[in-house]
């Protein structure tokens, strides 16, 4: 049972980050007419359309790039299997929780940019499913990166 609530997991993540970068994370409505929707992958476009690449560099490896490198060095944690003596599954668990620290940086900054747009009474701001897909993918990658092999 474990092995294939390990699979599922798996699974969910890879589609939960998929979801998560290509659905809009929030939405921006300024005086009930206007409004906008982001995803990550259009915010990462739109900064480097815009002149901004080493921001939108910035933003796609920890908002992209981290997250999937946590997700497949999880994966390859579990498939090493459970044999202490080997060399490469314990250097994965030591590379997994610094790319923890900094993938889940997103959800925090996407929070911030909510709440500055609620207090400072420029813009409602709302949340949407890809913010949800999007932490949903990281909190299953935690888990399973904390789960027995």
């Amino acid at each position: 049972m474990n092995i294939w609530l390990k699979a599922i997991l798996l699974v969910l993540a890879s589609m939960f980050l998929a979801l998560g970068i290509v659905l809009p994370l929030m939405r921006f409505q300024s005086f009930y007419v206007f409004s906008t929707d982001a995803s990550l992958a259009e915010i990462i476009s739109s900064l480097w359309r815009d002149g901004d690449p080493v921001l939108a560099l910035v933003v796609g490896l920890v908002s992209v790039v981290f997250p999937l490198m946590k997700l497949l060095l999880v994966s390859a944690e579990h498939l090493a299997g459970p044999e202490p003596g080997r060399v490469h599954s314990a250097g994965l668990a030591r590379i997994v929780p610094i790319l923890s620290r900094w993938s889940m940086m997103d959800v925090l900054l996407v929070a911030i940019v909510i709440f500055a747009a609620k207090t400072g009474g420029f813009a409602e701001a709302f949340t949407q499913p890809g913010l949800w897909f999007y932490a949903a993918s990281s909190l299953i990658v935690v888990w399973l990166h904390h789960m027995p092999r």
